[in-house]
């Protein structure tokens, strides 16, 4: 069977599953890959390998068995100097192994937007220890909000208020790291208004923005999301000038096509640069309702080639999350008759194979006429699914 290109994903979450329905639908063969067997992604992929992304030999040996026109990383955790390596022997990685290298760690891809493009962001510092975690504080003052360079769905992440709490909190962000370092950004904490994702798509014909995406988050996860998020000229001028810049950085010389997931705080009209993840954003699973190509579509049509459209809209959407709370390896699903009664509501259930507390393990979605509406009704869908734990 002959296929539009074969693409060797790395990480097959729910946003892999997706990405993967809509490579699939443009004549893509997918070889999703994690470290644990039937993840999501992999139970819609062609093919599949179980191996931990840090593992450089096996990732080298999986690249060279398969031979991908794309290589997709869908997480952050991955040995990057082996994608540097096979980018260098011709293989093209999404949007390039310098791409996923920066954006790999949280230090890099901020040094790279306060030092060297001169982008508005919180006042940082990092610590590899507890006392350069303490001196790190004093320099940001309290509030401040701690993260791991290297982690993902908010783990380790916390707001510490006073210098009783860092010890607790340094603690919680090494138990939450992801990859080989122990390290962590502290920021000092931006009393904004709110906080966006401004999804971003670097592409053949140049560079394209979504509308705004707001959300809101605990526990350093988001909860739920909206679009599009009501923001003034000025900011969203002020943002997507930002996106751009970082984004044609990290792009580089090369090819460098795909979606980069942009966040900001905004206070007023000032918008001040956060984070930035050069995939799909979990937030985004709005655009699954939202727009008529939503995030995982303009990924693949970017990382192929092929053409977006000249303007990007949405209309008012909103996604709610669907989250676990304990351990379990035996699942089951109900409430969905109920979670989909209201008309302009969806669920994607992820089928993740086990769950843990505050996992994510499904999301409802939901259109209405305007923002508001459409994210009660998110939550109230969300709230009628319910997770049965067999043991």
């Amino acid at each position: 069977m002959s296929h539009t290109a074969t693409i060797l994903l790395l990480g097959s979450g729910e946003l892999g599953r997706e990405f993967v329905i809509s490579a699939k639908r443009l004549g893509a063969r997918v070889i999703a890959c994690d470290a644990y067997d039937d993840a999501p992604a992999m139970q819609v992929a062609d093919a599949r390998e179980v191996f931990p992304m840090l593992d450089g030999a096996a990732l080298r040996a999986v690249a060279e068995k398969h031979r991908p026109d794309l290589i997709v990383p869908e997480i952050e955790a991955i040995r990057t100097e082996v994608l540097a390596d096979l980018e260098a022997q011709g293989m093209c990685v999404v949007p390039s192994a310098r791409a996923a290298q920066l954006t790999m760690n949280r230090d890099a891809i901020r040094d790279l937007a306060a030092e060297e493009l001169g982008i508005a962001t919180s006042r940082y510092r990092y610590a590899e220890t507890l006392d350069e975690f303490r001196a790190a504080a004093e320099f940001t003052g309290f509030p401040c909000v701690i993260k791991p360079v290297m982690s993902s769905s908010g783990k380790g992440q916390s707001t510490v208020r006073d210098a009783g709490e860092l010890e607790a909190a340094w603690n919680y962000a090494v138990a939450g790291m992801r990859g080989d370092r122990t390290r962590v950004i502290v920021e000092a904490f931006v009393d904004f208004d709110y906080e966006i994702t401004l999804l971003t798509i670097a592409h053949a014909g140049g560079v394209s923005f979504c509308p705004p995406i707001g959300h809101r988050q605990e526990r350093g996860d988001y909860q739920e999301s909206w679009q599009p998020a009501p923001m003034s000229p000025a900011a969203i001028a002020s943002a997507q000038a930002m996106a751009r810049v970082v984004v044609e950085a990290l792009k580089g010389d090369g090819r460098g096509w795909g979606l980069f997931g942009v966040e900001f705080f905004v206070r007023g009209d000032e918008v001040i640069f956060s984070e930035l993840s050069p995939r799909p954003h979990d937030t985004g699973m709005v655009t699954l309702a939202s727009q008529n190509l939503s995030e995982f579509d303009l990924h693949a049509r970017a990382i192929m080639g092929l053409p977006l459209p000249a303007e990007i809209r949405a209309r008012p959407a909103a996604s709610a999350v669907i989250l676990a709370d304990r351990d379990s390896a035996s699942l089951s699903y109900s409430g969905l008759a109920e979670a989909l009664a209201e008309d302009g509501t969806d669920l994607r259930i992820f089928a993740k194979p086990t769950s843990r507390p505050y996992r994510r393990m499904g999301v409802a979605l939901a259109t209405a006429g305007d923002v508001e509406r459409a994210r009660e009704k998110a939550r109230n869908a969300a709230g009628q699914v319910r997770i049965g734990y067999g043991d």
